[in-house]
This record gives C-alpha cells, structure tokens and sequence, in this order.
C-alpha cells in the first residue's frame, strides 16, 4: 500500500509490520504471568461455553424443565446464573487492569474520548437487545422451547446480528482504553474471539430449533 508524503512523493507502508511493531509494544507492557490475568482468561471462555453446553444439554434432555417443573422457571434460572458469571467475568477483567500498570501511548484525552463514545455504544446495543429479545430471548429461551413468533428484524438487529456480544465487547474496549490499559486490550481481543466462537456454534442451532418448528406446524 502507499501514502502520499508532504512533498507529494510516494512512500511505501507496510502495515503488518506496524501492526506487529504495536502487538509488540502492547506485550512489553504487560504481564502475561499475572495470577488476575489468568483468572480473567478463564472467566472469558468458560461463561459461552458454559451456556452452550447447558442450553444444549437442556434442549436434548429437558432436564432443567424436568428439575424446575416449568421451561420458564428453568430458563430463568439459567439466565441469573449466566448473569452471575459475566459479571464476575467483568470483575475478573477489572481487577486485572487494576493490577498492571497503565500505557503511557494511551494516556491521552482523544483516546479517552473514544473509550466513553465505546461504551455508550455498547450499552446502547446491550439495552436495545435486551428489550427487543425480552428476558427468554436473551437469555436462550429457544434452547428451552419456549420459541417467538417471528425472527426480530428491528433495532439493533438492522446493524448486527448479535448486538448483545458485540455490544458487550464494546464495553469492555471502552473499558481498556478508559483505563489505558494494555491488558485491558488483550484480554478484549479474547472476549471477541471467544463471542466469535461462541456464534458459529450457535448461529446454526438455533436456526436449525426453528426449522424444526416450522417442519411440525406443517405436518400438523
């Protein structure tokens, strides 16, 4: 790629190499043998995998609906559980930014600015999702049986199909840069890439739940 220099002349960048030169700079910054780190790290993966295996599990079994007596009572009980953990996951993040030092690169009132304009962007996505989808939407109500009547095509979902991750991921990018913590970045790229994961395995199921309502009520 090229950029025009102040003379007008033609310089060549190459941007993987500064995108390795600031990974680099990121990582001189941080402690990756830090106890809180590791601690984060864990909360990060394990809450998606836990919803997915037990959401799973629930929807092959009907074990919680079994267990609670009703699919409501057990979906709502699975969403303050998954609530519990992502806040302790947010806790887990926090206490690792507080415990390594802060980015001088960072410490400046442009940075800062984008980091606020970040989380209210991601609380916006958050909260607008939350209210479209309701309580059982949110938090896995399909995986229950408990379906909706039609796909939500409003806002956010206009702008992104999963507003709740990528709002939260927003968040906590926000958070990171708020900070000027370059732990706080790495452990949001983590965030992103688990979100990601977590969406290519539930993207299809949960379209596959509604095929398979669609097949019945046409049989009926």
């Amino acid at each position: 790629m090229h950029t025009l220099d102040c003379c007008g002349g033609l310089n060549n960048v190459d941007f993987s190499e500064m995108d390795v030169t600031f990974m680099k700079d990121v990582l001189n910054h941080i402690n990756l043998h830090d106890s809180s780190f590791f601690v984060a790290v864990i909360a990060i993966i394990f809450n998606p995998f836990f919803w997915n295996v037990v959401a799973r599990w629930e929807h092959r079994t009907r074990g919680l609906t079994r267990l609670f007596g009703s699919p409501y009572v057990a979906c709502y009980c699975l969403g303050f559980v998954i609530i519990l953990l992502n806040v302790y996951r947010s806790h887990s993040m926090t206490v690792a930014m507080k415990a390594q030092a802060r980015w001088d690169m960072l410490e400046r009132t442009d940075v800062f600015c984008a980091g606020v304009a970040l989380m209210v962007f991601g609380t916006v996505l958050v909260v607008s999702s939350f209210l479209a989808l309701g309580f059982i939407g949110t938090f896995l109500g399909d995986y229950f049986g408990i379906l909706m009547d039609e796909r939500v095509t409003g806002f956010p979902f206009n702008i992104t199909e999963n507003p709740m991750y990528w709002g939260s991921t927003a968040n906590y990018l926000g958070l990171a840069l708020i900070g000027a913590s370059p732990i706080g970045l790495v452990l949001t790229g983590l965030v992103a890439v688990v979100y990601s994961v977590a969406i290519r395995f539930e993207g299809p199921f949960t379209e596959q739940i509604y095929e398979e309502r669609s097949h019945r009520s046409k049989r009926e």
